[in-house]
């Protein structure tokens, strides 16, 4: 895996939402998977040239035409943003982060619930 240092705009983690997905695919895949109002195909088609120089994706040629992978997954970037999340905004800190989250957001009973039994468990683990 490459390493990558910066965070992707809106409309570059929808495209790669797209690829984590479907894993390889062509722009007019990835363009038929999104929502409408849809995008212009050449727009697409920057975002995954520009996800291609930031080290995100790669592609396999046919041609003149392109399907692009991604060279990240799902999972390690989701790892690597929450990091910076918590480190930019809570210090490093995960009970302040979830003490934010529990403030703002209207937890059910069963979530709340949920989020014990979370952490109950990685209690035992540890």
């Amino acid at each position: 895996m490459q390493e990558y240092e910066r965070e992707l705009t809106k409309a570059e983690l929808q495209v790669m939402q797209i690829l984590w997905d479907i894993e390889h695919g062509f722009v007019s895949d990835i363009l038929s998977r999104m929502d409408s109002p849809k995008p212009a195909y050449n727009t697409v088609s920057t975002i995954v040239r520009i996800l291609e120089r930031k080290g995100f994706v790669s592609h396999h040629s046919f041609g003149k035409s392109h399907r692009y992978y991604p060279l990240i997954t799902k999972s390690d970037y989701t790892d690597k943003y929450m990091k910076s999340v918590l480190s930019n905004f809570f210090g490093d800190s995960v009970p302040q982060m979830v003490s934010f989250f529990s403030r703002r957001e209207r937890l059910s009973l069963g979530e709340i619930d949920q989020i014990i039994r979370i952490l109950e468990e990685g209690k035992k683990r540890n």
